[in-house]
């Protein structure tokens, strides 16, 4: 039988002398002028670029790389004038007879004057009766070929849509659509959802950190940490598009996720540093050093562990995925950064001074939660019916998560007046349901014949247009098809197929709804390879931290639970469409195909953040005792206050987030509110504790051959 052990090191009986983080505070106390210096420097050095990192980042890169679609508009790009997935198409509609007369013959030179003047535009593709100009001349479409590649297309949309607009008159509308546009029209609704949400978020988090804390300037900190992890983390994503294009929505995340862990961290440190200073009457240093020996051994673990959950994501072959995950990650290390050696020092300079404006019911030196306390102890006697009712409820919410279906996001996401969802539904009229869609094959031209006949024949085609000759003289054909059904109809997927294993093997099929349909393959193959490695090293890190096997595995299963439950719930809204009516959107029938992978990815990451908060605080108490009640019982005692703060100040960010805006951050918003709710209150706060309860001392048991080969890790102190 293998050897197990589980006392507390011999470490944890001799005098307490600081460990690496407790010299890393003292030495932050020490030479606080050239911390404070190098503070300022980074962040205004970063700061300068900050402000312009919403002009700079790119809103596209949702693609699969190295997929047929990408492939076809590549070529597209090169050899067709522009004639891609992103190039702009700028609809033009009459209401007062055709467009070849009149007013609307002005308005069709002035769209084509415009595309032309626009250096990024490659060339410009007049209306062609049969394929772009309806059969009664009533609406035309105006092709600007793509010059540059999908981040800059998204640019020039931006910056000639509203110039195009303007040249709509009393009878003849113009409204430029196209994948372009509808993320540069997306981008721009985004943008405002954030900052809406941001000015409602932003004063309940103050009120509950006031709260939380029990004084005005210790609630203060949080802030600080998060304004400079912002700052930097902004000014970072701007630089590093230079080199690559980084996506809009790294910093809408990162943005997230520096305020939801720059809160945790500071929580866990401040709550920590009032016991040791004022609970206990130690001097400055000595407070500083014991609060990083302990609660910030805990952040790093848990900042490590974040990291290595987001860093899973970056194994999907997705530029938008990538700089998302990046740019959280760099958010990260910023917040960690900030709080390891920024908040001692403000810790240290402020000292007493931060329990000013105290609410004056508060003991600004209690760690242990006599609340926390009794809620352990009731946990302690009754584990079974707790643990029990916890499980029901998340399986229950969780059962619908197995019916889930997944898509690309839909015109549906953008408002109704948006320039390229009017300019879609003006297309679908005049055209017929998959003009919107266009397929795009690109063959070698000696196969054109044979590539024409099949897409005629193909049941999933409703028209065909004449094969188009490269335009640069290449032994290329491009032939465009119409398809019978919307771009966002489950339908399309089987044409698609059906295409590709009928055409000849010189043909590429591609065009921007195939593009989503290659993106949503990519991300159902990358998803559980994902999830997979997010759980492995989620294991392995509580594992090195722990010293504990089993209590690192039943924390890392226990996470599935919450994350299932909130997709659970997820499926009930934006795929049924149940309380859409509420929330204030158009289901679409299913559920954003990026949503599984990266928000399981930082659903785990925070919750595991908590998960590292409570076990840490475990796993000092029972090195400090030995005793299994007083691991368990303890460590509610001394985080629950913090989990159930930082939990609550997340769950009022993220459902802000529900609250406005286009569909996906309504998704968003929902998912990762859901999460954090179930994760902080029913996991973290009963099921973990339960588990810690039932399994006793086997929960800190460790084979001799694993310690021997462990790093040694210890949270005591005394």
């Amino acid at each position: 039988m293998a050897q197990t052990t589980s006392a507390a090191p011999e470490a944890a009986s001799h005098t307490w002398r600081p460990g690496p983080l407790g010299r890393l505070g003292v030495w932050v106390t020490e030479h606080r002028r050239t911390v404070g210096i190098a503070w300022i420097a980074l962040v205004i050095g970063l700061g300068v670029f900050a402000p312009s990192v919403e002009k700079n980042l790119s809103g596209a890169g949702w693609q699969a790389d190295a997929s047929e679609s990408v492939a076809v508009r590549d070529l597209a790009q090169e050899h067709f004038g522009g004639n891609a997935s992103h190039a702009i198409q700028v609809v033009v509609h009459s209401t007062d007879g055709p467009l070849d007369e009149g007013e609307g013959a002005r308005v069709l030179a002035q769209v084509t004057q415009a595309l032309e003047d626009e250096p990024r535009i490659a060339e410009v593709i007049a209306p062609m009766p049969g394929a772009s100009l309806s059969p009664d001349g009533r609406t035309a479409v105006v092709l600007g070929g793509a010059g540059a590649d999908t981040n800059e297309m998204v640019r020039v949309a931006t910056d000639l849509k509203e110039e195009l607009q303007h040249l709509s008159t009393d009878t003849v509308q113009v409204n430029p659509t196209g994948s372009s546009l509808l993320w540069s029209d997306f981008n721009e609704a985004n943008l405002e959802a954030m900052l809406t949400s941001e000015m409602v978020s932003w004063p309940v988090t103050l009120a509950i950190l006031v709260l939380a804390f029990g004084a005005l300037v210790a609630a203060g900190l949080p802030l600080l940490l998060t304004l400079a992890g912002l700052v930097a983390s902004a000014g970072s994503l701007v630089l590093i598009n230079e080199l690559v294009p980084v996506s809009i929505w790294a910093m809408n995340f990162a943005m997230m996720f520096a305020l939801a862990l720059g809160i945790d961290y500071a929580l866990f440190l401040v709550v920590r540093y009032r016991a040791a200073r004022m609970g206990q009457h130690g001097s400055v240093q000595q407070a500083i050093a014991e609060t990083m020996d302990t609660a910030g051994k805990a952040v790093l673990l848990s900042g490590a562990t974040v990291l290595v959950s987001l860093s899973a994501v970056l194994l999907v072959p997705s530029p938008s995925f990538r700089s998302m995950a990046g740019g959280i990650m760099i958010s990260v290390v910023f917040v960690l950064a900030a709080t390891l050696t920024l908040l001692p020092l403000v810790l240290f300079k402020l000292d007493d001074r931060i329990n000013r404006f105290a609410l004056p019911w508060v003991k600004v030196g209690e760690h242990r939660s006599p609340v926390f306390a009794r809620w352990g102890a009731h946990l302690w006697r009754r584990p079974v019916a707790w643990g029990v009712g916890a499980t029901v409820v998340l399986l229950a919410l969780a059962a619908p998560v197995l019916g889930l279906k997944t898509g690309m996001p839909s015109i549906k996401v953008l408002p109704e007046d948006a320039s390229a969802r009017v300019g879609y539904a003006q297309v679908k009229d005049a055209f017929g349901p998959g003009a919107p869609g266009m397929l795009q094959v690109v063959v070698d031209t000696a196969d054109a014949g044979t590539a024409a006949a099949v897409l005629t024949e193909d049941s999933g085609i409703q028209a065909v247009l004449p094969p188009m000759p490269a335009t640069d003289g290449s032994d290329l054909t491009m032939i465009q098809a119409m398809p019978t059904v919307d771009p966002s109809d489950p339908a399309l997927p089987a044409t698609i197929d059906r295409l590709r294993a009928d055409l000849p093997s010189s043909a590429l099929v591609g065009g921007a709804a195939v593009e989503n349909i290659d993106l949503t393959d990519q991300l159902q193959r990358s998803t559980p390879l994902v999830i997979g490695v997010v759980l492995l090293l989620g294991f392995l890190l509580l594992l090195v931290a722990l010293q504990a096997p089993l209590i690192s595995l039943l924390g890392t299963l226990a996470s599935l639970l919450s994350t299932a439950a909130a997709f659970g719930v997820a499926r009930l809204l934006f795929q049924d469409g149940h309380g859409s009516g509420l929330l204030g959107f158009e289901h679409q029938g299913f559920l954003d195909a990026w949503a599984p992978v990266f928000f399981f990815a930082m659903i785990f990451a925070i919750a595991m953040d908590y998960t590292v908060f409570l076990l840490a605080s475990a796993k000092e108490h029972w090195e400090k005792s030995g005793d299994p009640r007083e691991a368990m019982v303890g460590a509610v005692a001394h985080s629950g206050r913090v989990i159930f703060a930082a939990g609550g100040v997340m769950v009022a960010v993220f459902f802000t987030f529900a609250l406005s805006g286009p569909l996906p951050p309504k998704e968003m918003g929902v998912i990762l509110g859901v999460a954090v709710l179930l994760d902080a209150f029913l996991v973290r706060l009963v099921l973990l504790p339960v588990l810690l309860r039932l399994s006793g001392r086997a929960a800190w048991a460790t084979p001799a051959w694993l310690r021997r080969i462990l790093p040694t890790i210890t949270f005591a102190h005394d």
